[in-house]
């Protein structure tokens, strides 16, 4: 939020919430005080997913010069870990049903490919 705040000094929405917090909460008027700025470039997170599980990831964030304030953010896992199982399952899964899919539409609508 600092980070932004700092891009967009003149943000009027971003200082209008940081003012609102700032009378709110000690806790954030302090926080937002000591100027402390962290950039995270990696993560590791667990996602559920509602058929595999859970997806042990690490992301990675990968700024685009190109494009000031684009971020995109990748995900791997690690080799031969249960996480991989499941995303092979997904990946075999989605072929499967897109393969179905594909099966029910009429020969003269399907696409080359």
């Amino acid at each position: 939020m600092r980070t932004e705040a700092g891009r967009n000094p003149y943000d009027r929405g971003l200082s209008d919430l940081v003012g609102e917090l700032s009378t709110r909460s000690d806790q954030f008027r302090t926080w937002w005080a000591t100027h402390n700025v962290k950039l995270h470039y990696t993560a590791r997170k667990t996602l559920h997913h509602a058929i595999a599980g859970d997806l042990d990831l690490t992301g990675e964030a990968l700024h685009l010069p190109a494009d000031p304030g684009l971020t995109i953010i990748t995900y791997t896992f690690e080799p031969a870990s249960p996480t991989e199982q499941a995303v092979a399952f997904l990946a075999s899964w989605s072929a499967r049903e897109a393969d179905a899919a594909e099966s029910r539409t009429p020969p003269e609508r399907r696409t080359a490919g």
